[in-house]
């Protein structure tokens, strides 16, 4: 990747043949992305990042982009699905002109070494441009590239990014754009991110046209939430039930009362209760307690806290409770759960 001679830009996989094309007038030099697999990245982000550059190239038959795999010594990394994918070149041979993206999966906060990010660290000192996919955001965080920045990560590891570095806040948003920094929260997001990169490159009709390829439909610039809306979760429309919802997901290290709950939404305990019975299926306060141990569950599989602080994260005041509940949630205690996680790296 140090070297663009005329061997990297005729790569068959840079401009591969298709049916459908779209002309580009004036194409611009070669943009290079680098991907860097960090052991166990997520496979569908990676690719759904990848892909679309790989249709502007298609579509314009010209290499309108550029892109190379990286891992940290140039071998081969394994994705969370056990699949081994090779790459092109170790970070090390990493062109100052590139733009890297950090690939990673659901122990993003742990999964890079320290060396790694300092030549994360180097690569943005020395004037390169940065990004993350999925959790990438993480390992950015770690190599100090995020202070006073917009930026998010896949919705299921920000409880445990939070507690980890208390003084960043990731958005909701599927992706950010800040300045020249790049994060999407993984999956569709990825490939939303990129067309958004080829709108600014080549235009909206181009970019709707990338889009079109990928069936990602005609929206080149809306960032909506990475998340459903409670709402559409449990196919209902009742304010007030949302509302309990809503405040049992704000309050969870100190969880409100019962009472709390139904002043307020406006409404009486019974009435919460009833409600919930018939939308759910459940009572309010098993949804709630559900709600607390998948945070903790979130915090025990991201972030290094001890079984004891995470109880108190998740608004459990006695251990024992706490690791009961959890058995009974997930078929095993919070020690054995974190055991287990501890085994797994080892081996």
């Amino acid at each position: 990747m140090s070297k663009r001679d005329q061997a990297d830009l005729d790569r068959p996989d840079l401009v591969p043949a298709g049916a459908f094309s779209y002309p580009v007038k004036n194409p611009k030099p070669t943009r290079w992305f680098g991907f860097l697999l960090l052991p166990q990245f997520t496979l569908l982000a990676f690719s759904a990042a990848l892909d679309p550059l790989r249709i502007a190239n298609q579509l314009a038959q010209k290499p309108l982009y550029g892109w190379s795999a990286l891992s940290q010594d140039g071998k081969a990394v394994t994705s969370s699905s056990g699949i081994d994918i090779d790459v092109q070149a170790g970070i090390a041979d990493l062109a100052a002109d590139t733009y890297l993206f950090v690939c990673s999966g659901n122990n993003g906060t742990k999964v890079a070494p320290e060396n790694l990010l300092g030549q994360v660290r180097r690569h943005a000192r020395f004037g390169g441009k940065v990004g993350g996919i999925c959790t990438g955001a993480a390992t950015l965080a770690r190599a100090g590239l995020l202070g006073g920045k917009r930026f998010t990560l896949h919705w299921e590891n920000q409880p445990g990014f939070i507690e980890a570095f208390p003084d960043l806040e990731p958005t909701p948003q599927r992706f950010e754009e800040d300045g020249t920094l790049l994060t999407c929260g993984g999956g569709v997001a990825a490939t939303e991110m990129m067309i958004s990169i080829i709108a600014k490159d080549y235009g909206e009709d181009f970019a709707i046209a990338v889009s079109d390829m990928c069936l990602n439909g005609p929206d080149v610039t809306t960032r909506v939430e990475q998340r459903s809306s409670i709402a559409k979760a449990i196919s209902s429309r009742n304010p007030r039930v949302l509302a309990v919802l809503r405040a049992m997901y704000e309050n969870i290290e100190n969880p409100l009362t019962l009472d709390e709950l139904a002043t307020h939404a406006g409404i009486s305990r019974r009435q919460i209760e009833r409600q919930f019975r018939q939308l759910l299926d459940e009572a309010p306060a098993q949804t709630y307690r559900n709600i607390r141990l998948d945070r903790a569950r979130s915090l025990l599989m991201e972030t290094d806290l001890s079984v004891e602080e995470i109880a108190v994260a998740a608004g459990f005041n006695a251990r024992s409770l706490f690791s009961r509940h959890y058995k009974e949630r997930y078929g095993e205690t919070p020690y054995g759960h974190r055991g287990r996680i501890r085994d797994s790296q080892i081996t």
